[in-house]
């Protein structure tokens, strides 16, 4: 076995950018494992733990490239690092866009003065000082990078707020502005709602179902995960409401996030009260009362919440197609289960389309585990481990720590799913698809191979495992939805139209005595 080291001093590039190369380099003919990273110490310890950590590493620092190839021989390893060296080289930069590079966010906001939003992609130690600077040049900020202090984050957002600006973030995968899609994001259509999401995949899903039923998307608003906590206090949410409330091509506004701490959710209900346009609210696990106490519509699912932004926003509900529930499927599925495959194993990229299917799973059944349960009886001791009805967020730092995102590299998952689809008590495996800016560019395909081979095994044994298949796109997204959905329906995969109806077919597949 061989190992080639290189260290590139002084040569940034961002975190997206190297999970996709590194993705790519790991499907190198001969590679055994490719590690393209900065030389930051959380990247050397994920090297350290792989075995790959050498001396020379140990001194990189964090403005340097580190690239790690092992392979079978030394002229494996060579030849790897003539293809990487053309990875970089073709990278490239997005049809329509300057390949001008500034070297500091000061030099390209006095060089591009129409310019109003920064995206900012750096290490998280030195996130906080880029944003700074960003809006001390009056730009808007979508902070991607995570492992941000929330002391950070709170200053950053209070200095945002009283200029008037927006810090989308930290940790914030997904926006739409002025119909441009930053990181994270869909291909939807323009049109007269807008959504403000401390959700990213959640924000995603629900402006997909928007385009799905008809409508359209002035902005979508990040404000990262922690945007609702209380110790930031909502300051994003309350803002982004304001500045929809106040856009003249908004006329519906959508709210998406996980439960909000209860001080915060109370703002923002205030807030819904001086609102002049329509809001609905999607926070999951949510309840009804206070949500219409305070004028607004509330939505208990992404589906709904979708609905009900169309039908406000002036669409004619009669003529929508609603996609609703197979019925002859699910009894179709259920008599194909034996009485012992009772469990649902949920393998999400998308962490609150893991929540939303972990939501609608506890409204049947009390024993449902996953890694980002709330309630520490039903989180897993041992995330290797299934329990019962299993759901499982691999976007979850658990899973990311110095690796791709499963949104950029799907196969993280494969190795979970042959591990599930082998326990003779479950009964159904439910997993997205997630297309779009960012996303790999065949999340299917890299399924494809595992989910031919457990289901070759399943009928092996003598019994039926059902794979449940959700892909998030909408028509304008490459790869061509229809294409993903093709590939999943050959390979024997049953389709969900949407988030909220993968969640309603697990659940209903597995129920016994109905």
């Amino acid at each position: 076995m061989s190992t080639k080291v290189v260290i590139k001093q002084s040569t940034y590039f961002d975190s997206v950018s190297l999970m996709s190369l590194s993705t790519k380099a790991n499907q190198i003919e001969g590679v055994e494992q490719a590690v393209i990273a900065m030389g930051t110490e959380m990247n050397k310890e994920v090297l350290r733990n792989v075995g790959l950590l050498t001396p020379e590493l140990e001194e990189a620092k964090t403005s340097d490239l580190m690239i790690v190839v092992k392979a079978a021989t030394d002229e494996l390893c060579e030849s790897a690092f003539l293809k990487i060296e053309e990875l970089f080289k073709n990278k490239g930069v997005a049809k329509g866009t300057s390949d001008i590079k500034y070297p500091t966010i000061d030099s390209a906001a006095k060089s591009i003065p129409e310019a109003n939003l920064a995206v900012i992609s750096v290490n998280g130690a030195y996130a906080a000082r880029e944003a700074r600077k960003a809006l001390d040049n009056d730009l808007h900020v979508m902070l991607f990078s995570d492992n941000v202090s929330i002391e950070d984050e709170i200053a950053l957002k209070q200095y945002a707020h009283e200029k008037g600006l927006l810090v989308m973030g930290p940790d914030c995968g997904t926006a739409i502005i002025g119909n441009v899609a930053l990181c994270f994001g869909n291909s939807v259509r323009r049109g007269n709602i807008g959504i403000v999401g401390a959700s990213g995949t959640g924000s995603q899903e629900v402006s997909v179902r928007i385009h799905d039923f008809g409508g359209g998307i002035t902005q979508l608003i990040g404000t990262g995960g922690r945007d609702l906590s209380e110790q930031v206090g909502g300051i994003m949410m309350l803002d982004g409401m304001k500045a929809l409330d106040e856009d003249e091509a908004t006329k519906v506004i959508v709210l998406i996030s996980k439960p909000p701490a209860p001080s915060v959710e109370k703002k923002v209900l205030d807030q819904i009260k001086l609102c002049k346009k329509p809001v609905v609210v999607y926070f999951i696990g949510g309840t009804e009362e206070s949500v219409v106490a305070a004028g607004g519509h509330f939505a208990k699912t992404s589906k709904e919440a979708a609905l009900k932004a169309v039908v406000l926003a002036g669409a004619d509900e009669s003529t929508i197609n609603k996609r609703a529930l197979n019925i002859p499927l699910v009894e179709e599925i259920r008599a194909k289960l034996t009485p012992e495959q009772k469990y649902i194993r949920g393998l999400f990229c998308g962490g609150t389309l893991c929540d939303e299917a972990m939501y609608i799973a506890m409204d049947k059944f009390d024993n449902v585990y996953s890694n980002i349960q709330k309630n520490p009886d039903y989180k897993l001791k041992d995330l290797h481990v299934s329990k019962e009805h299993t759901f499982l967020d691999l976007g979850d730092d658990d899973f990311t720590n110095g690796k791709p995102h499963p949104m950029i590299d799907p196969s993280t998952r494969i190795a979970r799913f042959l591990q599930e689809a082998k326990d003779p008590e479950v009964g159904v495996i439910v997993m997205d698809f997630i297309l779009g800016f960012g996303s790999h560019e065949d999340p299917v395909g890299v399924m494809l191979p595992a989910i031919i081979e457990a289901k070759e095994l399943a009928a092996k044994e003598g019994r039926h495992l059902e794979i449940l298949g959700y892909v998030l796109g909408t028509d304008l997204d490459s790869p061509k939805i229809e294409d993903q959905v093709n590939k999943l329906m050959e390979a024997g995969v049953t389709i969900a139209s949407s988030s909220t109806n993968a969640g309603l077919l697990s659940r209903e597949f597995v129920v016994k005595g109905a």
